[in-house]
């Protein structure tokens, strides 16, 4: 930890003293000798003693919590990459996620799905929460996703609410809790108040299914493969992987191609 703890004082100074005192709502008062604000100021911001932050920011070894350090990165103005920076660098391990990341799906990514659409390929983008935030023409046709509002368009929703896809899924009662474990490991990664935790309730509610596999935590590899679908009365084989196209907002793309060996 001594490379880690040494680089999170680093990068605490240099995100203090690109702060000035109004940026935080304090007055500028007199002239300061150095830029940015005061390690007293963050402290007292933070919530913590200025003792304790001092060691902090030389780099001492004390631990830190997770409440503690979203609080910081709230004071220092994090944005999203430097706050997983910092719990990197504190933690050695990224910050839980908001379940729900709505965001703008690039426009390269809209064109990637449209090329792939003329290819017969259909595609559509999740987040962590598994909204389906665009897909191209291809898997409109196959998932109906147009059938849905917005907020009811989720992948783990229709899954198991929508008659439609236990019908277009060959096998629903093997395919489903398998993707549902697929589900556990993006839950596990997420903090237990966001909008991901209300989605599970909601499930366990009105799915039984749902309510019955979620109990069991399985937990299986990502899902990728080969999965068989039910097209105009015939089961179809195709293969399906994503990608992922932004890391900080748990955004991939997910392609299915009909198997060339089916």
């Amino acid at each position: 930890m001594q490379r880690t703890r040494e680089e999170l004082a680093t990068f605490l100074r240099s995100r203090r003293e690109r702060l000035l005192p109004s940026d935080v709502g304090l007055p500028s008062g007199v002239r300061r000798r150095t830029s940015g604000l005061r390690r007293e100021e963050v402290a007292a911001l933070a919530g913590v003693g200025l003792t304790w932050y001092t060691w902090l920011e030389q780099g001492r070894d004390i631990g830190v919590s997770a409440n503690f350090l979203d609080n910081l990165a709230r004071v220092l103005k994090l944005d999203a990459a430097e706050r997983r920076h910092l719990f990197l660098l504190a933690h050695e391990r990224p910050p839980a996620d908001v379940g729900k990341t709505w965001c703008e799906v690039p426009r390269l990514i809209h064109r990637l799905m449209d090329d792939l659409a003329l290819c017969g390929r259909p595609a559509y983008v999740l987040n962590l929460r598994w909204d389906v935030l665009a897909y191209n023409r291809c898997a409109n046709q196959l998932f109906n996703f147009d059938s849905y509002s917005s907020e009811r368009r989720n992948l783990l929703w229709v899954l198991f609410t929508a008659p439609a896809l236990r019908e277009l899924f060959v096998g629903w009662e093997t395919e489903a809790p398998r993707i549902l474990s697929s589900f556990r490991r993006d839950y596990a990664v997420s903090n237990q108040q966001s909008d991901i935790q209300a989605l599970v309730n909601e499930l366990k509610k009105v799915s039984p299914d749902f309510h019955t596999w979620w109990q069991q935590h399985d937990v299986h590899a990502p899902c990728n493969g080969i999965r068989h679908l039910n097209i105009d009365g015939n089961s179809v084989a195709f293969e399906h992987t994503s990608l992922t196209i932004d890391a900080d907002r748990h955004l991939r793309l997910v392609v299915y191609a009909q198997s060339e060996s089916a």
